[in-house]
């Protein structure tokens, strides 16, 4: 099981797993073994997703779930295969939870008497700045 937060878990044969070959440069060894790492999870059809988690996965990570439903992830840092599971798997985990974080509702609060009545000195000083750059009258 992967623990993704405090109530999700993901049994790990939800997650199919792909080697592939690496692109860019390494010679011999990139051309001949697969050590690039591709992380499938089905978002549309896992049991262990309620609806509305579901729907915030959905929203969150539109650009990374295909029309499938499926959210496909992959690694090629390293050359080793295993390091390269352990990657994806890791950045799954988090992206996972990232997505499915419900943000703390904003509890709108009053500015302060005295912050009110800073703002306005500063309002009627700027005022008579302003209204000192005016015409100056002679009768005065």
């Amino acid at each position: 099981m992967l623990q993704v937060s405090g109530t999700v878990f993901i049994p790990r044969s939800e997650l199919r797993y792909r080697a592939t070959r690496s692109g860019g440069p390494g010679g011999q060894h990139v051309n001949t073994s697969a050590t690039r790492v591709e992380l499938t999870f089905d978002v549309a059809g896992s049991p262990n997703l309620s609806e509305p988690e579901r729907a915030r996965v959905r929203e969150k990570l539109a650009g990374r779930i295909d029309g499938d439903g499926v959210l496909r992830l992959t690694a090629d840092e390293s050359r080793s295969q295993h390091q390269n599971k352990e990657a994806v798997t890791e950045r799954f985990r988090e992206l996972l939870r990232a997505a499915l974080h419900v943000p703390r509702a904003r509890k709108p609060t009053r500015p302060p008497r005295a912050a009110r009545e800073l703002r306005l000195q500063a309002k009627k000083h700027r005022s008579a700045v302003k209204r000192a750059r005016g015409p100056v009258s002679l009768d005065e």
